[in-house]
């Protein structure tokens, strides 16, 4: 690097060369950046995908425009690789950056900036400027992608160190993870999430109704029909009110038994053919009924039962 060309007692020269030396003398493997020999005011660098997220293991460039004032005002940043987080070759508005001048500290350095970015790569991009929400398989397809070479950009000065810079990330990054079968399921999972919820309070009932039946399976069982019949009667001064009751006993299948059973607790059961024959046997019981109480009445009181008329 042509030192001699800048002033050493600018504070901005002063301190950029300051910090070129430490990035040298201390690399690190998850960032690597070195600024242009003809400029060193513009650097160029590559980050590594935080782990454990859909950007691990990949590669991704991109380029620091520190101002004339730096460290009083802070950098510019420009990503260069496709990634889903970032808009490549387009300034990038972090907290950081040029764009909120307001909450750089002179203390940071590109050290710092860089650490910074990993630790945003994975957040919620909230519609900020230079900022991509693609989904996280998209991610990981172009996290595999940024491996195979660094991307094409400016003189060939510049490429240069792209391409070095590359070749020591490549160095030190670990493969990009395959997704886990837990990691698909999960993912699925939420997919059908809602279907599960809607079909959730169905599937409780039927697990309430089913505590409380029989085992289809289980042998015949006793099933009893009640029909309830009230009648009301006037024949002049005499009102008789009765109400008789038949209780039929039969043996079904289980399975039938059952059926039924849920069918009454929903209110739909249907009424077979035979209820018919009970309902009319039980009025036919109460009027004989009637009719005898109605005869000992009459004798009770002297009358002669023939000379009721209608009976």
């Amino acid at each position: 690097m042509a030192e001699e060309k800048y002033n050493r007692k600018n504070p901005a020269v002063k301190r950029i060369l300051q910090e070129v030396k430490e990035m040298q003398s201390n690399p690190s493997d998850d960032f690597m950046s070195l600024p242009l020999e003809e400029n060193i005011f513009e650097w160029q660098f590559a980050i590594r995908g935080p782990s454990d997220t859909e950007f691990e293991g990949g590669i991704y460039h991109g380029r620091i425009q520190l101002p004339a004032e730096y460290p009083f005002q802070p950098p510019a940043f420009m990503l260069l690789t496709p990634n889903g987080r970032f808009e490549t070759q387009t300034k990038i508005c972090l907290s950081i950056s040029n764009h909120h001048p307001e909450h750089w500290q002179p203390s940071w350095s590109v050290r710092t900036a860089l650490v910074a970015l990993i630790a945003f790569m994975p957040t919620n991009p909230d519609g900020a400027l230079g900022s991509l929400d693609y989904k996280k398989e998209e991610r990981r397809v172009l996290a595999i992608k940024s491996r195979e070479a660094a991307p094409k950009f400016g003189t060939p000065e510049r490429q240069k160190v792209i391409d070095e810079i590359h070749q020591y990330m490549l160095s030190k990054a670990p493969p990009v993870p395959q997704p886990s079968s837990q990691q698909t399921s999960e993912e699925n999972s939420n997919n059908i999430e809602g279907e599960e919820a809607q079909t959730s309070q169905s599937g409780d009932a039927i697990a309430a109704v089913a505590e409380v039946l029989p085992n289809p399976e289980a042998e015949d069982m006793i099933l009893e029909d009640v029909h309830e019949v009230r009648v009301n009667a006037d024949a002049g001064p005499l009102s008789v009110r009765f109400s008789a009751g038949l209780r039929v006993s039969r043996r079904v299948p289980a399975a039938e038994a059952a059926e039924q059973q849920l069918q009454r607790s929903e209110g739909t059961v249907p009424k077979p053919a035979d209820d018919r024959l009970f309902t009319w046997a039980a009025i036919g019981l109460t009027i004989a009924i009637v009719f005898l109480l109605l005869k000992k009445f009459l004798k009770s009181s002297g009358q002669d039962f023939s000379s009721v008329g209608g009976l």
